[in-house]
Protein backbone atom coordinates (compact mmCIF):
# COMPACT_ATOMS: atom_id res chain seq x y z
CA UNK A 1 0.00 0.00 0.00
CA UNK A 2 1.20 3.46 -0.92
CA UNK A 3 2.06 6.05 1.81
CA UNK A 4 -0.99 8.56 0.32
CA UNK A 5 -3.37 6.50 -0.93
CA UNK A 6 -5.69 4.87 1.49
CA UNK A 7 -7.38 1.93 0.95
CA UNK A 8 -11.02 3.04 1.24
CA UNK A 9 -9.42 5.59 -1.60
CA UNK A 10 -8.54 2.30 -3.96
CA UNK A 11 -11.59 0.60 -3.45
CA UNK A 12 -13.63 3.80 -4.29
CA UNK A 13 -11.76 4.73 -7.31
CA UNK A 14 -13.25 5.36 -10.79
CA UNK A 15 -11.42 3.20 -13.52
CA UNK A 16 -9.82 6.35 -14.35
CA UNK A 17 -8.58 7.13 -11.45
CA UNK A 18 -6.97 3.87 -10.93
CA UNK A 19 -5.51 4.01 -14.61
CA UNK A 20 -3.84 7.12 -13.29
CA UNK A 21 -2.42 5.84 -10.55
CA UNK A 22 -0.96 2.69 -12.03
CA UNK A 23 0.63 4.85 -14.57
CA UNK A 24 2.16 7.28 -12.09
CA UNK A 25 3.50 4.12 -10.15
CA UNK A 26 1.79 4.88 -7.44
CA UNK A 27 -0.08 1.82 -6.96
CA UNK A 28 0.96 -1.01 -8.50
CA UNK A 29 -1.08 -4.35 -9.66
CA UNK A 30 -0.43 -6.66 -7.11
CA UNK A 31 -0.74 -4.06 -4.11
CA UNK A 32 -4.65 -3.32 -5.70
CA UNK A 33 -5.60 -6.90 -6.66
CA UNK A 34 -4.46 -7.84 -3.05
CA UNK A 35 -6.59 -4.99 -1.50
CA UNK A 36 -9.90 -6.17 -3.67
CA UNK A 37 -9.32 -9.78 -2.77
CA UNK A 38 -8.44 -8.99 1.22
CA UNK A 39 -12.32 -6.63 0.81
CA UNK A 40 -14.28 -9.48 -0.96
CA UNK A 41 -12.79 -12.20 1.64
CA UNK A 42 -13.63 -9.31 4.52
CA UNK A 43 -17.20 -8.21 3.32
CA UNK A 44 -18.14 -10.43 0.32
CA UNK A 45 -20.10 -12.80 3.27
CA UNK A 46 -22.75 -9.33 3.94
CA UNK A 47 -23.58 -9.03 0.70
CA UNK A 48 -23.11 -12.19 -1.08
CA UNK A 49 -21.77 -10.71 -3.93
CA UNK A 50 -18.80 -12.73 -5.43
CA UNK A 51 -18.08 -16.48 -5.95
CA UNK A 52 -14.86 -17.39 -4.24
CA UNK A 53 -11.96 -15.79 -5.81
CA UNK A 54 -8.96 -17.68 -7.15
CA UNK A 55 -6.45 -15.37 -5.85
CA UNK A 56 -3.53 -16.95 -6.50
CA UNK A 57 -5.04 -17.02 -10.10
CA UNK A 58 -5.78 -13.30 -9.92
CA UNK A 59 -2.20 -12.00 -7.83
CA UNK A 60 -0.12 -13.83 -10.82
CA UNK A 61 -2.12 -12.09 -13.27
CA UNK A 62 -1.33 -8.89 -11.53
CA UNK A 63 2.49 -9.56 -11.29
CA UNK A 64 2.64 -9.73 -14.73
CA UNK A 65 0.87 -6.63 -15.32
CA UNK A 66 3.43 -5.12 -13.27
CA UNK A 67 6.38 -6.76 -15.16
CA UNK A 68 5.23 -5.47 -18.20
CA UNK A 69 5.14 -1.73 -16.68
CA UNK A 70 8.31 -1.92 -14.64
CA UNK A 71 9.65 -3.66 -18.27
CA UNK A 72 8.43 -0.08 -19.99
CA UNK A 73 7.49 -2.44 -22.62
CA UNK A 74 4.00 -2.57 -24.53
CA UNK A 75 0.74 -3.27 -22.27
CA UNK A 76 -3.22 -2.58 -22.55
CA UNK A 77 -5.38 -0.29 -21.93
CA UNK A 78 -6.75 -1.89 -18.89
CA UNK A 79 -3.31 -3.55 -17.68
CA UNK A 80 -3.54 -4.39 -14.04
CA UNK A 81 -7.04 -3.37 -13.52
CA UNK A 82 -9.21 -5.84 -11.30
CA UNK A 83 -12.21 -6.27 -12.94
CA UNK A 84 -14.83 -9.19 -12.06
CA UNK A 85 -17.28 -11.18 -14.66
CA UNK A 86 -21.26 -12.28 -14.20
CA UNK A 87 -21.38 -16.14 -13.55
CA UNK A 88 -23.16 -16.02 -16.77
CA UNK A 89 -20.26 -15.55 -19.25
CA UNK A 90 -17.51 -17.86 -19.77
CA UNK A 91 -13.80 -17.70 -17.58
CA UNK A 92 -11.85 -20.68 -18.69
CA UNK A 93 -11.70 -22.63 -16.09
CA UNK A 94 -14.19 -21.40 -13.79
CA UNK A 95 -17.80 -22.93 -13.87
CA UNK A 96 -20.19 -20.56 -15.42
CA UNK A 97 -23.25 -21.59 -13.43
CA UNK A 98 -26.10 -19.43 -14.73
CA UNK A 99 -26.97 -19.28 -10.97
CA UNK A 100 -27.71 -23.35 -11.06
CA UNK A 101 -25.64 -25.99 -9.57
CA UNK A 102 -23.83 -28.54 -11.52
CA UNK A 103 -22.05 -26.23 -13.77
CA UNK A 104 -18.27 -27.73 -15.59
CA UNK A 105 -15.42 -25.40 -15.93
CA UNK A 106 -15.50 -23.47 -19.32
CA UNK A 107 -12.98 -24.41 -21.56
CA UNK A 108 -12.26 -21.02 -22.91
CA UNK A 109 -12.79 -17.52 -21.79
CA UNK A 110 -15.86 -15.37 -23.38
CA UNK A 111 -15.45 -12.76 -25.97
CA UNK A 112 -15.29 -10.11 -23.59
CA UNK A 113 -12.71 -11.93 -21.38
CA UNK A 114 -10.46 -12.18 -24.63
CA UNK A 115 -10.55 -8.89 -25.09
CA UNK A 116 -10.07 -8.15 -21.20
CA UNK A 117 -7.31 -10.26 -21.25
CA UNK A 118 -6.26 -8.62 -24.16
CA UNK A 119 -5.89 -5.27 -22.58
CA UNK A 120 -4.18 -6.21 -19.58
CA UNK A 121 -6.94 -6.74 -16.74
CA UNK A 122 -6.97 -8.73 -13.71
CA UNK A 123 -10.23 -11.53 -14.01
CA UNK A 124 -10.89 -11.23 -9.81
CA UNK A 125 -13.43 -14.25 -10.34
CA UNK A 126 -17.44 -14.44 -11.02
CA UNK A 127 -20.23 -12.40 -9.45
CA UNK A 128 -23.71 -13.32 -8.28
CA UNK A 129 -27.08 -13.65 -10.17
CA UNK A 130 -30.26 -14.84 -9.90
CA UNK A 131 -30.94 -18.66 -10.23
CA UNK A 132 -31.02 -19.51 -14.30
CA UNK A 133 -30.15 -15.62 -15.12
CA UNK A 134 -34.17 -14.85 -14.57
CA UNK A 135 -35.15 -12.57 -12.26
CA UNK A 136 -34.55 -8.84 -11.24
CA UNK A 137 -34.18 -9.54 -7.53
CA UNK A 138 -30.83 -11.37 -7.18
CA UNK A 139 -32.29 -14.45 -5.53
CA UNK A 140 -30.61 -17.37 -4.93
CA UNK A 141 -31.99 -20.52 -3.57
CA UNK A 142 -28.47 -22.45 -4.21
CA UNK A 143 -25.87 -20.04 -3.55
CA UNK A 144 -27.46 -16.99 -1.43
CA UNK A 145 -29.37 -13.92 -1.99
CA UNK A 146 -27.31 -10.98 -3.12
CA UNK A 147 -27.52 -8.10 -0.86
CA UNK A 148 -27.77 -4.04 -1.46
CA UNK A 149 -24.36 -2.47 0.11
CA UNK A 150 -26.91 0.50 0.93
CA UNK A 151 -29.23 -1.63 3.32
CA UNK A 152 -28.89 -5.24 4.47
CA UNK A 153 -31.94 -7.13 3.55
CA UNK A 154 -32.79 -5.26 0.71
CA UNK A 155 -32.41 -6.56 -3.10
CA UNK A 156 -29.62 -5.13 -5.36
CA UNK A 157 -31.64 -5.93 -8.09
CA UNK A 158 -31.12 -8.29 -10.58
CA UNK A 159 -30.10 -10.65 -12.46
CA UNK A 160 -26.40 -8.97 -12.66
CA UNK A 161 -26.82 -8.60 -8.58
CA UNK A 162 -23.25 -9.18 -7.63
CA UNK A 163 -22.19 -7.06 -10.67
CA UNK A 164 -23.51 -3.72 -9.35
CA UNK A 165 -23.63 -5.08 -5.44
CA UNK A 166 -19.85 -5.41 -6.19
CA UNK A 167 -18.91 -2.46 -8.06
CA UNK A 168 -20.56 -0.39 -5.23
CA UNK A 169 -19.17 -2.21 -2.08
CA UNK A 170 -15.58 -1.67 -3.80
CA UNK A 171 -14.82 -5.73 -4.32
CA UNK A 172 -13.34 -5.03 -7.96
CA UNK A 173 -12.67 -1.37 -10.22
CA UNK A 174 -15.55 -2.60 -12.90
CA UNK A 175 -17.77 -5.45 -13.78
CA UNK A 176 -18.90 -7.17 -16.60
CA UNK A 177 -22.28 -7.71 -16.60
CA UNK A 178 -25.16 -8.66 -18.95
CA UNK A 179 -29.00 -7.10 -19.87
CA UNK A 180 -31.45 -8.51 -21.67
CA UNK A 181 -34.58 -6.45 -19.89
CA UNK A 182 -32.40 -4.19 -17.63
CA UNK A 183 -30.51 -6.58 -15.77
CA UNK A 184 -27.64 -4.46 -15.84
CA UNK A 185 -29.73 -1.05 -15.09
CA UNK A 186 -32.04 -2.22 -12.79
CA UNK A 187 -29.02 -3.50 -10.01
CA UNK A 188 -26.82 -0.13 -11.09
CA UNK A 189 -30.39 1.96 -9.89
CA UNK A 190 -30.71 0.19 -6.30
CA UNK A 191 -27.01 0.61 -5.59
CA UNK A 192 -26.03 3.89 -6.84
CA UNK A 193 -23.62 3.04 -9.85
CA UNK A 194 -23.33 3.49 -13.55
CA UNK A 195 -24.25 0.88 -16.44
CA UNK A 196 -24.31 0.85 -20.11
CA UNK A 197 -26.35 -1.24 -22.05
CA UNK A 198 -24.61 -0.58 -25.48
CA UNK A 199 -25.77 -0.93 -29.21
CA UNK A 200 -26.94 -4.68 -29.99
CA UNK A 201 -24.12 -6.42 -31.67
CA UNK A 202 -21.75 -3.48 -30.92
CA UNK A 203 -19.97 -5.99 -28.27
CA UNK A 204 -20.15 -9.84 -28.73
CA UNK A 205 -22.31 -12.04 -26.53
CA UNK A 206 -20.51 -15.23 -27.78
CA UNK A 207 -19.26 -17.10 -24.39
CA UNK A 208 -22.33 -15.15 -22.82
CA UNK A 209 -25.05 -17.98 -21.73
CA UNK A 210 -28.12 -16.88 -23.62
CA UNK A 211 -31.73 -15.64 -22.08
CA UNK A 212 -33.16 -14.47 -25.18
CA UNK A 213 -30.83 -14.02 -28.12
CA UNK A 214 -32.70 -11.37 -29.42
CA UNK A 215 -32.72 -9.29 -26.01
CA UNK A 216 -29.25 -10.04 -24.62
CA UNK A 217 -26.20 -7.50 -24.63
CA UNK A 218 -23.01 -7.26 -22.22
CA UNK A 219 -23.72 -4.91 -19.62
CA UNK A 220 -21.01 -2.45 -18.24
CA UNK A 221 -20.59 -1.66 -14.75
CA UNK A 222 -18.70 0.95 -13.27
CA UNK A 223 -18.52 4.01 -10.69
CA UNK A 224 -18.27 6.99 -13.38
CA UNK A 225 -19.53 7.54 -16.75
CA UNK A 226 -15.61 7.91 -18.13
CA UNK A 227 -15.50 3.75 -17.08
CA UNK A 228 -18.37 2.90 -19.31
CA UNK A 229 -16.63 4.69 -22.06
CA UNK A 230 -13.46 3.43 -21.67
CA UNK A 231 -15.01 -0.63 -21.14
CA UNK A 232 -16.87 0.17 -24.37
CA UNK A 233 -13.79 0.91 -26.94
CA UNK A 234 -11.96 -1.84 -25.30
CA UNK A 235 -14.83 -4.57 -25.66
CA UNK A 236 -16.56 -3.38 -29.00
CA UNK A 237 -15.74 -5.12 -32.16
CA UNK A 238 -17.11 -7.58 -34.05
CA UNK A 239 -16.69 -10.96 -33.84
CA UNK A 240 -17.56 -13.39 -36.73
CA UNK A 241 -18.35 -16.13 -34.43
CA UNK A 242 -20.89 -14.42 -32.92
CA UNK A 243 -24.14 -14.34 -34.79
CA UNK A 244 -25.58 -11.19 -34.51
CA UNK A 245 -22.48 -9.23 -33.93
CA UNK A 246 -22.21 -6.41 -36.54
CA UNK A 247 -19.34 -5.25 -38.72
CA UNK A 248 -20.34 -1.40 -39.18
CA UNK A 249 -20.16 0.15 -41.95
CA UNK A 250 -19.78 3.49 -40.35
CA UNK A 251 -18.32 4.35 -36.82
CA UNK A 252 -20.86 4.86 -33.93
CA UNK A 253 -22.79 8.34 -34.31
CA UNK A 254 -20.02 11.13 -33.27
CA UNK A 255 -20.72 12.90 -29.65
CA UNK A 256 -21.91 16.15 -31.43
CA UNK A 257 -25.60 16.86 -30.10
CA UNK A 258 -25.75 20.67 -29.16
CA UNK A 259 -27.85 20.85 -25.79
CA UNK A 260 -29.62 23.34 -26.79
CA UNK A 261 -30.96 21.62 -29.90
CA UNK A 262 -31.23 18.39 -28.54
CA UNK A 263 -35.00 17.23 -28.73
CA UNK A 264 -35.49 15.25 -24.83
CA UNK A 265 -38.20 13.03 -24.97
CA UNK A 266 -39.86 12.70 -21.29
CA UNK A 267 -43.44 10.50 -20.19
CA UNK A 268 -46.22 10.89 -17.62
CA UNK A 269 -44.83 8.99 -15.07
CA UNK A 270 -48.40 8.49 -13.31
CA UNK A 271 -49.07 6.08 -16.26
CA UNK A 272 -45.80 3.99 -15.52
CA UNK A 273 -47.27 3.55 -11.76
CA UNK A 274 -43.27 5.24 -10.48
CA UNK A 275 -43.22 5.79 -6.69
CA UNK A 276 -43.54 9.02 -5.00
CA UNK A 277 -40.66 9.56 -4.09
CA UNK A 278 -38.67 8.57 -7.27
CA UNK A 279 -40.91 10.95 -9.17
CA UNK A 280 -40.04 13.77 -6.75
CA UNK A 281 -36.35 12.75 -7.17
CA UNK A 282 -36.57 12.39 -10.82
CA UNK A 283 -38.76 16.11 -11.45
CA UNK A 284 -36.02 18.02 -8.77
CA UNK A 285 -33.01 15.99 -10.84
CA UNK A 286 -34.91 17.71 -14.30
CA UNK A 287 -34.89 20.74 -12.32
CA UNK A 288 -31.18 20.87 -12.16
CA UNK A 289 -30.51 19.93 -15.81
CA UNK A 290 -32.71 22.41 -16.92
CA UNK A 291 -30.02 23.51 -18.65
CA UNK A 292 -28.36 19.99 -20.40
CA UNK A 293 -31.91 18.70 -20.89
CA UNK A 294 -33.83 22.12 -22.04
CA UNK A 295 -36.25 21.33 -25.17
CA UNK A 296 -38.32 18.57 -23.44
CA UNK A 297 -41.62 17.62 -25.22
CA UNK A 298 -43.96 14.72 -23.81
CA UNK A 299 -44.01 11.54 -25.94
CA UNK A 300 -46.62 8.48 -24.91
CA UNK A 301 -46.70 4.78 -25.41
CA UNK A 302 -50.43 4.84 -26.02
CA UNK A 303 -49.05 3.15 -29.69
CA UNK A 304 -47.04 0.39 -27.94
CA UNK A 305 -48.45 -1.52 -24.84
CA UNK A 306 -45.48 -2.19 -23.16
CA UNK A 307 -46.74 -4.28 -20.50
CA UNK A 308 -47.83 -6.74 -22.90
CA UNK A 309 -44.58 -6.70 -25.08
CA UNK A 310 -42.51 -7.40 -21.30
CA UNK A 311 -44.53 -10.24 -20.45
CA UNK A 312 -43.83 -11.42 -24.13
CA UNK A 313 -40.52 -10.85 -23.56
CA UNK A 314 -40.45 -12.88 -20.31
CA UNK A 315 -42.19 -15.47 -22.18
CA UNK A 316 -39.17 -15.75 -24.80
CA UNK A 317 -36.90 -16.06 -22.37
CA UNK A 318 -38.76 -18.50 -20.19
CA UNK A 319 -38.95 -20.09 -23.52
CA UNK A 320 -35.50 -20.34 -24.37
CA UNK A 321 -34.16 -21.08 -20.93
CA UNK A 322 -35.95 -24.56 -21.59
CA UNK A 323 -33.65 -25.81 -24.06
CA UNK A 324 -30.78 -23.91 -22.99
CA UNK A 325 -30.67 -25.64 -19.17
CA UNK A 326 -32.51 -28.60 -20.65
CA UNK A 327 -30.45 -30.36 -18.66
CA UNK A 328 -29.93 -28.95 -15.82
CA UNK A 329 -33.59 -28.22 -15.24
CA UNK A 330 -33.84 -31.19 -12.94
CA UNK A 331 -31.80 -29.02 -10.15
CA UNK A 332 -33.75 -25.58 -10.63
CA UNK A 333 -35.91 -24.80 -6.89
CA UNK A 334 -39.66 -24.71 -6.82
CA UNK A 335 -39.02 -20.86 -7.66
CA UNK A 336 -37.55 -21.19 -11.13
CA UNK A 337 -40.31 -24.01 -11.97
CA UNK A 338 -42.78 -22.27 -11.09
CA UNK A 339 -41.71 -19.35 -13.64
CA UNK A 340 -40.91 -21.73 -16.03
CA UNK A 341 -44.45 -23.31 -16.06
CA UNK A 342 -45.90 -20.19 -17.91
CA UNK A 343 -43.48 -20.84 -21.19
CA UNK A 344 -44.45 -24.73 -20.65
CA UNK A 345 -47.56 -24.23 -21.37
CA UNK A 346 -47.33 -22.14 -24.34
CA UNK A 347 -47.10 -23.03 -27.60
CA UNK A 348 -44.85 -22.42 -30.38
CA UNK A 349 -47.94 -19.77 -32.27
CA UNK A 350 -47.74 -18.26 -29.10
CA UNK A 351 -44.15 -17.98 -28.92
CA UNK A 352 -44.54 -16.55 -33.05
CA UNK A 353 -47.12 -13.85 -31.65
CA UNK A 354 -44.77 -12.95 -28.75
CA UNK A 355 -41.81 -12.23 -30.98
CA UNK A 356 -43.41 -10.06 -33.07
CA UNK A 357 -44.70 -8.08 -30.51
CA UNK A 358 -41.14 -7.10 -29.97
CA UNK A 359 -40.58 -6.32 -33.45
CA UNK A 360 -43.58 -3.66 -32.74
CA UNK A 361 -41.04 -2.02 -30.41
CA UNK A 362 -38.39 -1.45 -33.60
CA UNK A 363 -40.94 0.15 -35.09
CA UNK A 364 -41.86 2.21 -32.32
CA UNK A 365 -38.52 3.10 -31.69
CA UNK A 366 -38.63 3.83 -35.39
CA UNK A 367 -41.44 6.61 -34.77
CA UNK A 368 -40.06 7.83 -31.49
CA UNK A 369 -36.75 8.88 -32.69
CA UNK A 370 -38.23 11.03 -35.72
CA UNK A 371 -39.71 13.20 -32.73
CA UNK A 372 -37.07 13.02 -29.92
CA UNK A 373 -33.11 12.49 -29.88
CA UNK A 374 -33.19 11.07 -26.29
CA UNK A 375 -35.74 9.17 -24.09
CA UNK A 376 -35.37 10.01 -20.39
CA UNK A 377 -36.66 8.33 -17.52
CA UNK A 378 -36.11 7.04 -14.22
CA UNK A 379 -34.22 4.01 -14.61
CA UNK A 380 -36.88 2.17 -11.92
CA UNK A 381 -40.25 3.04 -10.53
CA UNK A 382 -39.07 2.29 -7.11
CA UNK A 383 -36.28 2.31 -5.24
CA UNK A 384 -34.90 -1.49 -3.91
CA UNK A 385 -37.07 -3.54 -1.95
CA UNK A 386 -36.72 -6.00 1.03
CA UNK A 387 -35.58 -9.09 -0.23
CA UNK A 388 -38.24 -11.36 -0.49
CA UNK A 389 -41.02 -8.46 -0.85
CA UNK A 390 -42.95 -9.40 -4.26
CA UNK A 391 -41.35 -7.95 -7.00
CA UNK A 392 -42.88 -5.59 -8.60
CA UNK A 393 -44.39 -5.83 -12.15
CA UNK A 394 -43.48 -2.84 -13.58
CA UNK A 395 -39.91 -3.39 -12.53
CA UNK A 396 -38.27 -3.12 -15.72
CA UNK A 397 -40.80 -1.67 -17.36
CA UNK A 398 -38.87 1.73 -18.02
CA UNK A 399 -35.77 -0.71 -19.12
CA UNK A 400 -36.96 -3.21 -21.40
CA UNK A 401 -37.66 -0.57 -24.00
CA UNK A 402 -33.76 -0.64 -24.85
CA UNK A 403 -33.86 -3.97 -24.86
CA UNK A 404 -36.94 -4.60 -27.29
CA UNK A 405 -36.39 -2.33 -29.62
CA UNK A 406 -32.66 -2.65 -29.86
CA UNK A 407 -30.90 0.58 -28.40
CA UNK A 408 -28.55 1.05 -26.51
CA UNK A 409 -29.53 3.19 -22.88
CA UNK A 410 -27.22 4.01 -20.03
CA UNK A 411 -28.43 4.53 -16.41
CA UNK A 412 -26.28 7.27 -14.02
CA UNK A 413 -27.39 8.13 -10.00
CA UNK A 414 -29.52 10.88 -10.15
CA UNK A 415 -29.72 10.72 -6.03
CA UNK A 416 -31.05 9.25 -3.04
CA UNK A 417 -34.78 9.42 -1.74
CA UNK A 418 -35.69 10.78 1.81
CA UNK A 419 -35.50 7.29 2.97
CA UNK A 420 -31.81 6.87 1.95
CA UNK A 421 -31.57 4.46 -1.13
CA UNK A 422 -30.51 5.52 -4.95
CA UNK A 423 -32.02 6.09 -7.50
CA UNK A 424 -31.09 5.88 -11.49
CA UNK A 425 -31.73 8.32 -14.27
CA UNK A 426 -31.70 6.63 -17.87
CA UNK A 427 -30.87 8.07 -20.76
CA UNK A 428 -31.96 5.77 -24.08
CA UNK A 429 -31.25 6.48 -27.69
CA UNK A 430 -32.15 5.33 -30.94
CA UNK A 431 -29.11 2.23 -32.27
CA UNK A 432 -25.69 3.75 -32.41
CA UNK A 433 -25.79 6.68 -30.46
CA UNK A 434 -23.74 4.85 -27.38
CA UNK A 435 -21.45 7.55 -27.62
CA UNK A 436 -24.07 10.66 -27.63
CA UNK A 437 -25.40 9.14 -24.63
CA UNK A 438 -21.86 8.71 -22.66
CA UNK A 439 -21.33 12.29 -23.16
CA UNK A 440 -24.84 13.33 -22.60
CA UNK A 441 -24.24 11.34 -19.18
CA UNK A 442 -21.18 12.97 -18.89
CA UNK A 443 -22.68 16.67 -18.34
CA UNK A 444 -25.54 15.20 -16.43
CA UNK A 445 -23.60 14.06 -13.91
CA UNK A 446 -21.64 16.73 -13.74
CA UNK A 447 -24.96 18.73 -13.32
CA UNK A 448 -26.28 16.69 -11.02
CA UNK A 449 -23.26 16.07 -8.29
CA UNK A 450 -25.25 12.84 -7.35
CA UNK A 451 -22.41 10.34 -7.59
CA UNK A 452 -21.95 8.39 -4.05
CA UNK A 453 -19.13 7.97 -2.23
CA UNK A 454 -17.64 4.67 -2.80
CA UNK A 455 -17.63 2.19 -1.27
CA UNK A 456 -20.77 1.52 0.02
CA UNK A 457 -21.04 -0.54 3.47
CA UNK A 458 -17.47 -0.69 3.79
Amino acid sequence: MTDTITERELRGATLCQTLHWLAQGRVDSATLTQTYLDAIARENPLVNACFPADASAALEQARASDRRRSAHGAFGRLDGVPASIKDNIDVAGLPTSCGLPGAAPATRDAAVVERLRGAGAVILGKTMLDEGVLGADGRNAHFGDAQNPWARGYTPGGSSAGAAAAVAAGLCAVAIGSDSLGSSRIPASYCGVYALKSTPGEISTRGMAPAARRLDSIGLLARGVDDLGILLHVLAGYDANDLRSRKRRVDLALPDWEPGKLRVGLVDLADWGVEADVATLFERALQTLECELSNRQRVDFADFPIDKARRAAFFLIEAEMLTTYADRLGAASPHLNQLLAYARGKSASDYVAGDRLLDAAVLKARRLFTQIDVLVTPTTPQTAFAQGAPVPVNQADFTCFANLAGCPALSLPMGVTDTGMPVGLQLLGPPGSDLRLLELAEVCAAALDATPTYPIGG
